[in-house]
């Protein structure tokens, strides 16, 4: 179902559309080239965990998730436009994760040295699902030059043999075991499951999306309120904590985004995804953008807005305008769009700010470079909704 652009409803279709076209232009034209010169270590591999705002690399210590995040950016990077040499950013992506995270077990660290050289040997539930996350979407790009399917299976059995829970769905947040349980990392996993599905993978990857949004359906999100909660308990109830309380807006909208892809055909799934979404507009938007905490009385809990909550708003929008054809959904991508790119006006063309205040001020702060993982996912959501226009 599409909106009707002869209609009244057409001005919020030039809306979505002149925002795509900036949105492109900046990732393109100024976003993909210096985190593709500066962003990537031409010495020792890898990219950069940070930049200043300045555009210099700040050395630091390397994030498991921000690797595979970087690999799934570039991975992106050509059907968004971008001329470079995407495959050779995500070949050393991959090549320098491989080498540099991997443990004896299968599973992947948490921190290395810029040089590779580990400091936390820990697994978080987290990393394992970027890593899968890039293993696909860059499979369709690199080809037979690395063994990404035999990866992406060896990894899958990895989780099943030391994190998935015995007694109940869902797996642990990471090794050592313990609680609490999180959701955000299945959110992710459950992301990954679907990229595999998308590029072919089998049935077991059917089957691990069908257990995490089963999940969601079941124990994640609260019937009563329509929110998705952070932590629970290994029963999967909610902890009675402080961060049991806690409702991210921006997790609702990709909550809402990743079910909607799930359960394209479930009435009950649309009304869950929907329904996620009304409760982060009606109570997580404040002065145009999607703050980042509430707690579930719907009192705001941190009023600062993060880049990637404005990001997610609008994947989610973007979706279910083009899987729904309300007009609201296009307004709402409109204006997702519109505040995501009031971050983006920094001195350096291609970086971005992460926090705006309360009362409209952003933070000043090096420039993380796993948020280019959100932008460009968005702007490829948004693509598509452009793309279906006059379908």
């Amino acid at each position: 179902m599409k909106i009707d652009a002869t209609t009244d409803d057409a001005a919020p279709v030039a809306a979505v559309e002149a925002a795509g076209a900036k949105l492109t232009s900046w990732l393109v034209n100024a976003a993909y080239p210096i985190w593709s010169s500066r962003g990537i270590d031409a010495v020792r591999g890898g990219f950069q965990e940070r930049l200043t705002l300045a555009g210099d690399p700040t050395d630091d210590a390397r994030r498991a998730r921000v690797q595979p995040r970087q690999v799934y950016a570039f991975a992106r990077a050509p059907s968004l436009g971008w001329k470079g040499d995407a495959t050779g950013a995500v070949t050393q992506g991959i090549s320098f994760f491989l080498t540099r995270y991997r443990r004896a077990d299968g599973l992947f660290r948490t921190l290395v040295t810029p040089d590779g050289m580990p400091i936390d040997d820990r697994v978080l539930l987290y990393d394992q699902a970027f890593a899968l996350l890039a293993f696909a979407t860059a499979s369709p790009l690199l080809g037979g030059s690395f063994n990404l399917a035999g990866e992406g299976e060896q990894l899958r059995q990895a989780l099943y043999k030391h994190l998935k829970r015995s007694n109940g769905p869902g797996f642990e947040t990471g090794l050592p075991h313990g609680p609490p349980l999180l959701s955000n990392p299945h959110m992710h996993l459950l992301e990954a499951a679907l990229a595999w599905i998308d590029v072919g993978g089998g049935s077991e990857w059917v089957a691990l999306a069908d257990e995490l949004g089963e999940l969601a359906i079941s124990h994640l999100i609260d019937p009563k309120t329509g929110m998705l909660h952070e932590s629970f308990d290994y029963s999967w109830k909610v902890t009675s904590n402080a961060a049991g309380r806690l409702v991210e807006p921006g997790h609702q909208f990709e909550w809402a985004w990743l079910l909607m892809r799930w359960g394209q055909r479930r009435a009950d799934v649309r009304e869950a995804a929907c329904r996620l979404m009304e409760v982060a507009e009606e109570h997580g938007i404040h002065g145009g953008v999607a703050i980042y905490e509430i707690m579930n009385d719907t009192t705001v809990h941190d009023g600062s807005a993060r880049l990637w909550a404005q990001t997610e708003r609008l994947r989610a929008a973007a979706l279910a305008a083009r899987l729904y054809g309300d007009a609201k959904y296009w307004r709402r991508t409109a204006d997702a769009a519109n505040g995501l790119l009031r971050y983006f006006d920094t001195e350096v063309p291609g970086l971005w700010y992460d926090r705006l205040s309360p009362t409209g001020e952003f933070k000043r702060e090096t420039v993380t470079a796993g948020n280019l993982y959100h932008i460009v996912g968005s702007i490829y959501e948004l693509g598509a909704l452009v793309r279906s226009v006059g379908q």
